[in-house]
């Protein structure tokens, strides 16, 4: 199993093709022991693909992939023994009660902690004598979610896991991840609700078209960005003439401008003497991140 060193999570130069269709295309992916990684990619992206390869599902055209040091492919049941899945599109046996799927669920890890499975059912307000067939989305996704909560594991692989929820279960999800994390457990959290992201995840790894663009924690990845400044003022030339100034926009005394991070005292300094009447500075985001690298492109492949 793995060191304290070692990743949970190891993919190095992973490959899976479909045909001609590039799926992951040399993805490179660590995530640390304890860590609530967040794995970031709209529809098409690969996320789902990679989840598949680490669970065993999909065997990768080259490169390697290893859950606590061992090979998904070549060993699923000895690296899967401490995982729980939470898939995005959740499909249930129709004719079983839910309570009946979420003890089948928990059996294929070892049994259910009664106790645990009580509070989860009455926190994610389910009806667990209810058939399957007659669930929602978020119903069907709230079992899924209930049965990898309910038995501790080492690694939660969660592909979309909040989908079909309403805000109040979204919360409720948020608190269960960080109850597992803070027993030590390992997260990655695949999605593309960026505030889910920035509220639980400490390192992030933003993939485009099968391969990893940005890696590390959130803080590193907002240092790289510029922050933003609305500006209402009586002499605005004075604030886009300095260095480090870019993409501006003007609209009568109105002045709209990003600043590099090494040049934000410049500008707040010049800023007093600018005549200002408005000012509204936003900092770097997530979002502002996941743009840049995406504007409005999109594919196929999950």
């Amino acid at each position: 199993m793995s060191s304290a060193s070692e990743p949970v999570i190891d993919a190095v130069r992973l490959v899976k093709t479909f045909g001609r269709t590039r799926a992951l295309d040399g993805l490179d992916l660590q995530v640390g022991e304890g860590e609530v990684h967040g794995f970031l990619g709209p529809n098409g992206a690969g996320k789902s693909t990679t989840l598949r390869v680490l669970l065993g599902l999909m065997r990768p055209s080259s490169g390697t992939a290893r859950v606590f040091g061992l090979d998904p492919w070549q060993d699923p049941v000895r690296a899967h023994r401490d995982v729980a899945y939470v898939p995005g599109d959740v499909s249930l046996w129709p004719n079983l009660s839910g309570g009946e799927v979420i003890d089948l669920l928990t059996g294929l890890r070892g049994g259910v902690d009664e106790r645990l499975r009580r509070e989860l059912v009455e926190e994610f307000e389910l009806d667990p004598r209810r058939k399957a067939r007659t669930y929602s989305k978020g119903n069907r996704q709230k079992v899924a979610l209930i049965a990898a909560f309910a038995r501790p594991a080492r690694l939660y692989l969660l592909d979309e896991p909040s989908a079909g929820l309403d805000p109040v279960m979204e919360s409720v999800f948020r608190r269960q991840v960080q109850r597992v994390t803070a027993d030590g457990a390992t997260v990655l959290l695949s999605s593309h609700i960026l505030s889910e992201v920035e509220h639980l995840c400490k390192r992030v790894t933003i993939i485009r078209a099968g391969r990893a663009v940005e890696s590390g924690t959130l803080s590193e990845l907002r240092h790289l960005k510029l922050t933003h400044f609305r500006v209402e003022a009586t002499n605005s030339a004075l604030l886009t003439a300095l260095p480090g100034v870019q993409d501006v926009t003007t609209d009568g005394e109105i002045v709209e401008f990003d600043v590099d991070p090494a040049d934000l005292a410049t500008v707040l300094e010049a800023a007093a003497t600018a005549g200002i009447s408005g000012l509204t500075v936003s900092p770097p985001s997530l979002e502002s991140l996941f743009l840049s690298h995406y504007g409005n492109a999109n594919s196929q492949v999950r």
